[in-house]
């Protein structure tokens, strides 16, 4: 990316890290209490690799290799213990093993690289697994509770990880006690691909008029071991649940205290069941579903118990407004404002009966992008064109 754009890497890095921070912001992600960086721990990565070099590793010209026969019962975690199929991993001439990987990899002499630093291996970069294993020491200490990942990491990176950290404490108990991997997003449709250039990213949800939450509840409706099918249709139910969702909680708002037959006692010891059940985050919803529908809890109390259920859903239903789902698509022509004042201008038309005028008026706000939602069920006035 450096090379195509003429930037500087570092420059580079921190775009893409920005815009990381930005979606998990827009996602409603928790920010955690440290971020550490990969490139402010590469001396503690030369260091970690001195440590275990002489029991565990060996030298060839492009750098210094792990020998996964050193450790015991290495690939435990994965399926397989080899790197046979594996597209991550280049064939390396003079590995001991088809699982061996690398603790640091020295730069070729012909190799012009701009992140490259000095070790005792020649000058170059670290493995990509070894920044896991020291950062997360660093930070959690030899045993940690829970390491999370993609699908695609139990394979290889962490079952390296694992044995670099057995490696350096001499012990196969340590780590992360539970290792939680996600599946994949997949698109049946083969129309998002990086070779095609069209990859799936959150700002071109928001620029198709949807709302990030929106898409945060399509991932909440599956198991985060399970496959989860993208397509626009599933993201836009979606987002039409979280709507209904939303004006449910502003109707209940707007009523009064009632005499209470029922405590929402239940359904959050029924929520606890269910996330505690290894995040069945698609138990928990409709059980929120039936506790806000539940009449004999009286309408405070529902609002009240509607905190645990965000706290651990996190779709922002404490604060999130009819107004905020209203996402205008990057072709849109006109600004909320005018929408606003256009829809005034039509509900009286249809006050005074000039059925012409409100019709050339939904004309015009169809033509800029906007879609009059007449006799829609859950009580939205308009939704973006998409």
């Amino acid at each position: 990316a450096a090379r195509a754009s003429g930037q500087d890497i570092w420059a580079i890095a921190k775009h893409y890290t920005d815009a990381f921070k930005a979606n998990l912001k827009a996602l409603n992600i928790a920010d955690p209490t440290r971020f550490p960086l990969a490139t402010d721990h590469v001396d503690a990565m030369v260091a970690f690799g001195e440590a275990i070099a002489a029991r565990h590793c060996y030298r060839l010209d492009d750098g210094l290799y792990f020998d996964t026969t050193t450790v015991p019962d290495y690939g435990r975690l994965a399926r397989s213990s080899d790197d046979v199929g594996e597209s991550r991993i280049d064939e390396v001439a003079g590995k001991r093993h088809p699982a061996d990987f690398a603790i640091w990899r020295t730069s070729a002499p012909d190799e012009n690289r701009q992140m490259e630093w000095d070790s005792p291996w020649g000058r170059g970069a670290p493995g990509w697994h070894l920044e896991c294993s020291v950062m997360s020491r660093q930070y959690l200490g030899d045993r940690f509770d829970i390491h999370t990942g993609g699908i695609d990491h139990r394979e290889i990176h962490h079952p390296n990880e694992i044995a670099q950290n057995q490696a350096m404490s001499g012990t196969a108990d340590t780590g992360a006690q539970l290792w939680m991997h996600n599946n994949f997003l997949v698109d049946r449709a083969g129309k998002m691909s990086k070779s095609s250039g069209e990859f799936l990213r959150l700002q071109a949800l928001i620029d198709r008029g949807f709302h990030p939450l929106a898409y945060r509840l399509m991932c909440l409706q599956a198991h985060y071991r399970s496959e989860l099918e993208f397509s626009w249709d599933n993201l836009g139910a979606a987002q039409t649940r979280l709507k209904r969702l939303v004006q449910t909680i502003a109707t209940l708002r707007d009523r009064p205290a009632t005499p209470a037959s029922a405590s929402p006692l239940p359904y959050r010891e029924r929520l606890e069941a269910a996330v505690s059940d290894d995040l069945a985050t698609p138990r928990a919803l409709p059980i929120l579903d039936e506790m806000l529908a539940d009449k004999r809890i009286s309408p405070p109390d529902r609002i009240d118990a509607l905190i645990d259920y965000d706290t651990v859903l996190g779709l922002g239903l404490q604060t999130l407004t009819r107004e905020d789902l209203r996402v205008r698509p990057a072709s849109a022509a006109i600004d909320e404002a005018t929408i606003a004042a256009r829809l005034a201008d039509r509900r009286d038309a249809r006050a005074a009966k000039d059925f012409a005028r409100s019709d050339a008026i939904r004309d015009e706000l169809a033509a800029a992008g906007v879609d009059v939602m007449d006799g829609d069920p859950i009580g939205w006035d308009w939704r973006p064109v998409v």
